[in-house]
């Protein structure tokens, strides 16, 4: 039997709770009609992707996304029925692999058409996918103006059949791009008009990502993909001056005191002696790092919350440890509750504020977190 014995105090604690019902908010706000995508690709963004689908398949979630085919086979190894839709289309040899798991693969190339066609009719099946179009994000996806071409050159494949059109906003999130929004709105609903003339009507018609399924009702279309709000990473990936639902943070993340110290005047903390001390400070070293996910960035610059009190980093994060001001905190004792995410008495700090610190976005944040931070899940 493999050893076990206890963590060191750094964890990440998923509430389930807040998921569902963040869900719930998200539907409501939405309306009726349409179907709900779950996104838990990377991981749930961080939250653990199988623990985490277990409870929203539960929740009558009717779809999932992913990103590989890895992140699908994961699911189904683990009890995951429902439909799931690969975004990251289908590398070569993995063809006979998404119809044994039953993924639908987004797909945006001739190329990949032609394989899972062939594959399709050697093992005697059909190829369900979903096309992906570039609409304006320049990223992946089969562009809108080439559409036609692509229509005319699958009309001999006998074993492929496009059962889903899809799209990705590239700044639904932002007010001031509306028009670029609606132009991508535009563009997609006039490729699906071209489906329709080629006699190819998709079952599934999904453009919204969470910004454009909450901003922009007529992107609904009947399913939406909903990712990071699900989390309830909403502060700075909705617009603040548009409604949306109400969400609640489901990661925390928390640690414990390993050691207190004094650090006199003059003296000071970190690779680089970047922080020297103008006043006698009391210092509490936590472990935990930037390889934990912590990022160097946040070095001198956030704060962590000890007895609901916020106390700054001190000096350069590292690998494996931080060090905090906890001078404002009498009788400090090694072994005591810190909270890096979540809340402590009146305070809290969001994944949206680290982000905001170190020039990032909030799903980075929980993205990052290390392997080595167990997820604790609270169902």
């Amino acid at each position: 039997m493999p050893e076990t014995f206890p963590n060191r105090p750094t964890k990440a604690i998923i509430d389930h709770t807040a998921l569902v019902e963040n869900v719930r908010s998200i539907r409501e706000f939405i309306g009726p009609g349409t179907k709900f995508m779950a996104v838990v690709k990377a991981n749930a963004y961080g939250h653990g992707a199988i623990e985490c689908s277990q409870t929203l398949e539960k929740a009558g979630v009717e779809w999932f996304g992913v990103a590989t085919l890895e992140e699908a086979h994961e699911l189904r190894k683990n009890g995951i029925a429902s439909p799931i839709t690969c975004f990251g289309s289908v590398w070569p040899g993995q063809e006979t692999a998404f119809f044994e798991h039953f993924v639908i693969p987004a797909i945006f190339s001739l190329e990949t058409a032609k394989r899972l066609d062939e594959a399709a009719a050697k093992c005697g099946v059909e190829a369900r996918v979903h096309l992906k179009l570039d609409t304006g994000m320049g990223r992946v996806g089969l562009r809108f103006d080439e559409l036609e071409g692509f229509l005319q050159a699958i009309a001999e494949l006998r074993h492929l059949r496009i059962t889903g059109l899809m799209t990705h906003f590239a700044a639904a999130d932002d007010l001031s791009q509306a028009d670029f929004t609606g132009l991508q709105i535009a563009r997609f609903k006039s490729s699906l008009e071209l489906l329709r003339k080629a006699g190819i009507e998709p079952e599934v018609v999904d453009l919204a990502n969470s910004p454009g399924a909450v901003v922009y009702p007529e992107s609904r279309g009947k399913m939406v993909r909903i990712g990071g709000i699900m989390y309830g990473l909403g502060d700075d990936v909705l617009p603040r001056e548009a409604p949306g639902p109400k969400l609640k943070p489901v990661l925390s993340l928390v640690t414990k005191v390993a050691m207190v110290k004094r650090i006199n005047v003059g003296e000071s903390i970190g690779y680089g002696r970047s922080y020297t001390a103008e006043r006698e400070v009391t210092a509490a070293v936590l472990p935990i790092g930037y390889n934990d996910g912590y990022c160097r960035a946040l070095s001198g610059l956030s704060d962590v919350l000890i007895r609901g009190k916020r106390c700054r980093v001190l000096g350069r994060i590292s690998m494996d440890w931080i060090t905090v001001d906890a001078t404002a905190i009498p009788n400090i004792e090694a072994g005591e509750e810190v909270v890096l995410i979540g809340s402590s008495g009146d305070e809290t700090i969001t994944a949206a504020e680290l982000a905001g610190i170190s020039g990032s976005i909030s799903y980075e944040i929980t993205c990052g977190l290390g392997s080595r931070v167990p997820r604790i899940h609270i169902k």
